[in-house]
């Protein structure tokens, strides 16, 4: 083979790796949001598609004149991990209240390619209302329509909907306020990545929403057994920071430490472009440009991090489980050596709080876990160990 077509194999190659750590990161990526990014993945769809479904049994939907592609990743188990997020300047999760609004705001939109803000909140006043088990929506309530618009401006954000004339944000101030929408029915229909459509089931059947026939149900073959085995394993590994065998379900474990597994697991990391960390005590893949990252640690982005990192510390050095009382008075301590830092903690039980939050990123970070009431570092914890001969020297 020529040096030429040796570079426009290696090319290729890399464009895919990059394509699939951009849909990890963003599973919906948009034309007229990214279009370098999405003339990538248009360009490679055909590998893409078939990687994700081979390796993670995964579904991409590519479409060129519609200008997005859409990953729909299936869940092996449910996480809160990534809500969604207000896009106002708090950041805050979804509540259970915009939750239940966005899905409203969903199913209202399927009906009409065009619609105003207050045609919108008049269908879902009218929808909230023949649904027993739904609240009322009162628009004329301030913080109803703020839950409104964060549905609407994530809907934005996806594409879904685009502002033809005049501002979401306006409708916060302003119950009569004029904004037009243009909708865009098959990308509401995309949002939802579930195998089994919600109509489909009966009220309360939650877990048949993720239910993947291909598995074998109740009563799966070896073949679907093994299918299964890799797919939930890939998809953890490039779901999560770190993967712990103790985690695992006895097959996820077995089929990782087969000889094919293994081969497996390394030709996937190769494949999408990461390095993949193999311990004792499991698997972890490193992206090293960040591509597919979509939050850091460590990081000064938040005060909650800020503090992780502190505690972190502490249950590395003191080497074995500590209560959650002590990071409680750590956290309180750290307030009072520093009282013009992290002023929405610096009040009555800011201490305790500030543990929690930055517990939560520990967790998230699979750095820490909690039993009980103790708090234990895990093994990935170590990547973060302070040199003592280090910090001698500085």
């Amino acid at each position: 083979m020529s040096s030429l077509a040796n570079q426009l194999v290696r090319a290729e190659k890399e464009e895919i790796a990059r394509a699939i750590r951009t849909l990890l990161r963003r599973p919906l990526v948009s034309q007229h949001d990214d279009p370098a990014a999405f003339d990538l993945i248009r360009k490679r769809r055909q590998p893409l598609i078939q990687w994700f479904d081979y390796f993670c049994g995964w579904r991409l939907v590519v479409e060129p004149r519609q200008g997005y592609a859409r990953l729909i990743k299936v869940r092996t188990e449910p996480s809160a991990t990534r809500p969604a997020r207000r896009r106002r300047a708090t950041r805050a999760p979804f509540d259970r209240r915009r939750y239940t609004l966005l899905c409203l705001c969903a199913a209202e939109l399927l009906t009409s390619p065009v619609t105003t803000i207050g045609m919108l909140a008049r269908r879902v006043v009218h929808a909230a209302a023949v649904e027993s088990e739904v609240p009322a929506f009162d628009p004329v309530r301030s913080e109803e329509r703020a839950a409104f618009v964060d549905a609407l401006t994530l809907l934005e954000q996806h594409g879904a909907i685009i502002a033809m004339d005049g501002a979401t944000d306006a409708y916060l101030d302003d119950e009569e306020a004029k904004v037009l929408y243009r909708v865009d029915t098959t990308r509401v229909i995309r949002l939802l990545a579930a195998p089994v459509p919600p109509s489909r089931i009966a009220s309360g059947s939650w877990d048949a929403l993720t239910t993947e026939a291909r598995y074998g149900g109740d009563e799966p073959t070896e073949t679907q057994r093994n299918l299964w085995a890799r797919h939930s394993l890939i998809r953890r590994l490039l779901d999560e920071p770190v993967v712990y065998g103790d985690e695992l379900t006895p097959d996820q474990w077995a089929y990782a430490a087969s000889l094919p597994g293994r081969r497996l697991i390394r030709r996937a990391a190769e494949e999408a472009g990461f390095v993949l960390e193999e311990r004792a005590e499991g698997f972890l893949l490193v992206d090293t440009d960040a591509t597919a990252t979509d939050t850091r640690f460590p990081d000064d982005g938040s005060h909650a991090k800020v503090a992780a990192l502190l505690m972190l510390d502490l249950l590395v050095s003191v080497g074995r489980p500590v209560t959650a009382a002590r990071l409680d008075a750590e956290a309180t301590q750290l307030l009072r050596r520093f009282p013009q830092w992290a002023r929405a903690y610096q009040s009555d039980e800011g201490g305790p709080r500030l543990a929690a939050d930055a517990l939560a990123v520990l967790t998230m970070f699979g750095l820490a876990r909690r039993t009980g009431d103790r708090v234990a570092a895990l093994p990935a914890a170590a990547r973060y160990r302070v040199d003592p001969a280090v910090q001698e020297d500085s």
